[in-house]
């Protein structure tokens, strides 16, 4: 499951991150309830195809504390010191894990995708805010309290745009889906005439804008579209520039609904992160790669935390990591829970 401020989806995933069946639907509320019910609903209508299914993952926008249990606070939903696992585990019978839907994302493109082989990989979800992971030597990096890697809240502008977290200026404000809508409905309520055709191309109504009709519209070639999504681009690239003066990564990966821009959004990431990184002309810089999986990522890598933790449950004194590769647990019938799990022994 992956759970968003505007979607919610699910998925049955194999072993290999292979997508066997998807649904998706919007996200039905700010009430927690009725998120919980659309969960259940989900989770209901997929294992009535599949047999097979042995646990379950829920990747939530939110921060998730160390034992995968609680969602503390959530910018946009309203979840606030949530036990979503233990509501969850009344109304679903499997195995069940909750964690942070970037961390999610990040574990799919460590696993699976783009992010294969990396020794420090920085992943981005750019959609309604910004997410981030960090998997360092293929361990996923949750932090001391399950909430590193909360990127979008970096304060890239004091006293900037207000955001959902209560702060002001934070990155997410500049470099998102929202910040793409904020600046569209701002450029047409000016009536620049800039802003006339991408208008008449989104239905001519500015509260009808959306992330993907700006994107769709720039993919089709429309200039101020095209614009708009090289400021983002923009502001990506400083704040990934200031993610690599602190991590030093190899590789960032950039994912969420926004990337599927392209390269009308990498292109001028890359170029900001190239003009703005420190050292630059000193050092080797990270590559910008975009997300194999883009929206799927976040359910795909649910999915294999869940699997993983069938064999090794999270804990609270993990020192920030949680799952490690390469850990060897000493449990009774270690050989049938990996058969009966799809997980490669050998690999895992």
């Amino acid at each position: 499951m992956d759970i968003g401020g505007t979607k919610v989806a699910a998925g049955v995933v194999d072993a290999r991150g292979t997508i066997l069946e998807r649904l998706q639907v919007p996200t039905p509320s700010h009430s927690p309830q009725a998120v919980e019910d659309a969960i259940v609903d989900l989770v209901s209508r997929l294992r009535a195809g599949h047999a097979g299914v042995v646990s379950a993952g829920i990747g939530a926008a939110g921060w998730v504390d160390n034992t995968q249990s609680i969602v503390r606070f959530s910018p946009h939903l309203a979840w606030r010191e949530e036990p979503l696992r233990e509501r969850l585990r009344e109304r679903i019978d499997l195995p069940l894990i909750v964690d942070n839907d970037a961390n999610a994302a990040a574990w799919a493109e460590y696993r699976f995708g783009a992010g294969q082989g990396s020794s420090v990989m920085v992943c981005i979800t750019l959609g309604t805010g910004i997410g981030g992971g960090l998997v360092i030597n293929g361990d996923l990096f949750r932090g001391t309290y399950g909430m590193a890697g909360e990127w979008g809240h970096m304060i890239s502008v004091p006293g900037g745009h207000r955001c959902e977290c209560g702060n002001r200026g934070c990155w997410e404000q500049y470099a998102s889906g929202n910040a793409l809508v904020r600046e569209a409905r701002e450029l047409v309520g000016s009536n620049s005439p800039l802003a006339y055709r991408l208008l008449e191309m989104l239905g001519g109504d500015p509260d009808t804008i959306t992330g993907p009709g700006v994107t769709a519209a720039a993919v089709e070639g429309e200039q101020t579209a095209i614009e708009l999504l090289a400021d983002v681009g923009q502001w990506l690239g400083q704040g990934i520039a200031n993610l690599a003066a602190a991590l030093d990564p190899d590789l960032v990966v950039i994912g969420g609904g926004v990337s599927a821009a392209g390269d009308l959004l990498l292109q001028p990431a890359r170029q900001m992160f190239a003009r703005t990184l420190t050292g630059r002309g000193f050092r080797q810089q990270a590559r910008l790669e975009l997300a194999h999986f883009r929206n799927d990522a976040g359910l795909i890598g649910a999915a294999d935390l869940a699997r993983h933790a069938i064999l090794d449950p999270p804990m609270a004194d993990r020192g920030g990591f949680w799952p490690g590769r390469g850990r060897r647990l000493r449990l009774r019938g270690r050989r049938r829970l990996l058969r009966r799990a799809g997980v490669d022994e050998a690999a895992d």
